[in-house]
């Protein structure tokens, strides 16, 4: 059961365990289908192994730019991920979220992954870190947009794989 402050989505995706694994952590699968649907992955960097990251930027719709990344703290191969998110600038320095200045700067994210009959569940928790009381109740606001968020970048993940 999740905590009160944390975000929590589970997925079950249609491709084996170590595939799904592949498509989250190596730079050229994540630039074909990260990020919300629309936007387009112009940069990728991924350093995973504990104190690396992820650092991406994306271009909107509308052609503004946003950075983010991902610092890892534990890498459980084909198994479970844990890491930082955050916002970024392009040298990948940590930001505030461009949108929401009451957005928590850091969330703390556990992705799991299990398989059975080739098939993937993927869990992904997440709940604010150093943040102010302001932080973790907007965060908390956000779980709705999150879940809409999730589920489009997901959808792209599945179209993705059909290609595969």
């Amino acid at each position: 059961m999740a905590e009160k402050n944390e975000f929590q989505i589970t997925r079950v995706i249609n491709a084996p365990q170590s595939l799904v694994w592949d498509v989250h952590t190596k730079a050229e699968h994540l630039s074909k289908w990260w990020g919300p649907k629309g936007f387009k992955m112009i940069a990728t960097k991924v350093d995973l192994r504990p104190g690396g990251i992820f650092h991406y930027g994306m271009q909107a719709p509308n052609g503004e730019m946003m950075w983010g990344k991902f610092t890892y703290r534990e890498v459980v191969p084909k198994e479970k991920l844990v890491f930082v998110v955050s916002f970024s600038d392009e040298q990948g320095g940590t930001t505030r979220h461009y949108l929401h200045k009451e957005w928590p700067m850091e969330i703390l994210n556990t992705l799991t992954l299990s398989e059975k009959d080739g098939k993937t569940t993927l869990i992904i928790k997440g709940t604010p870190i150093n943040a102010t009381e302001d932080e973790i109740n907007t965060y908390v606001q956000g779980f709705k947009s999150m879940d809409q968020g999730f589920g489009g970048t997901y959808d792209q993940l599945d179209e993705y794989l059909a290609t595969l």
